[in-house]
C-alpha cells in the first residue's frame, strides 16, 4: 500500500470489506479511481483541497478541506492512503446515525479534548459557508455561521456550559431531526 502502482491484496480487500459498508466490487472500483487520481497511492492536503475546489468553484474550500483531511488522516502522517479514504467514505456515505455523529464530532472537536465549543463549531461552520458561498439558500435563522451555531447550541447544550459532549450531540440529534440537518450542511461534501 502506498507504493507506486501498488495493488490491493486479497487480504486487503477482505479486511476493508469486513470493516466498511462496501462490497468487493465497490472496493476494487474505488481503488482504481483512487489510483487514477493518486498514482502514488497517497492523497496530499493540496490534492484533497483540489477535489473540493472542483465541487465548489465559486467558494473557498481551503479551511474545510484541511479539517476534513485531518479527520480522514487517521494515522496522522500528513497523507491519506486508500484504506483511510475508504473507511471514512464508508462512514460518511453509508454509516448509521451513530457512526455519522461520532465522525461529525471528530470534525468539530478541533482540539480533540472531548468537547465541541461554540468557537470550534463556529470555525467549522464558517469554513463551510466560505466553501459553499451563495450556492446554498439558507433560512433566515441560519443565514450566518453565528446564527446556525447559536441554533444548534440552543437545542443541544442542555447544561448551558457552552460546550457539547458526544452524548449531548447524539441526544440532541435524536430528539430533534432539524439538528441533523443543521449539522449536515457538510453532508455529501466528503
Amino acid at each position: 500500500m502506498g507504493k507506486k502502482n501498488s495493488k490491493l491484496t486479497p487480504q486487503d480487500v477482505q479486511e476493508i470489506k469486513n470493516s466498511t459498508y462496501f462490497n468487493e466490487f465497490e472496493i476494487i472500483s474505488w481503488y482504481k479511481d483512487f489510483l487514477k487520481d493518486c498514482p502514488e497511492g497517497k492523497l496530499t492536503p493540496e490534492e484533497f483541497e483540489m477535489i473540493y475546489k472542483q465541487f465548489f468553484p465559486s467558494g473557498n474550500p481551503r479551511q474545510f478541506s484541511a479539517r476534513v483531511f485531518k479527520v480522514f488522516d487517521t494515522n496522522q502522517d500528513g497523507l491519506i492512503d486508500f484504506k483511510e479514504f475508504i473507511h471514512c467514505l464508508s462512514i460518511t456515505s453509508r454509516g448509521n446515525l451513530e457512526e455519522k455523529l461520532e465522525w461529525a464530532f471528530k470534525l468539530y472537536d478541533l482540539d480533540q479534548d472531548g468537547y465541541i465549543t461554540k468557537q470550534e463549531m463556529l470555525t467549522i461552520v464558517d469554513a463551510i459557508y466560505q466553501m459553499v458561498g451563495s450556492t446554498v439558500p439558507l433560512k433566515e435563522d441560519e443565514n450566518t455561521p453565528e446564527k446556525r451555531v447559536n441554533k444548534i447550541f440552543n437545542a443541544m447544550d442542555k447544561n448551558h456550559d457552552d460546550r457539547l459532549t458526544l452524548e449531548e450531540l447524539k441526544e440532541g440529534s435524536k430528539n430533534d431531526p432539524s439538528i441533523i440537518r443543521a449539522l449536515s450542511l457538510y453532508d455529501n461534501l466528503v
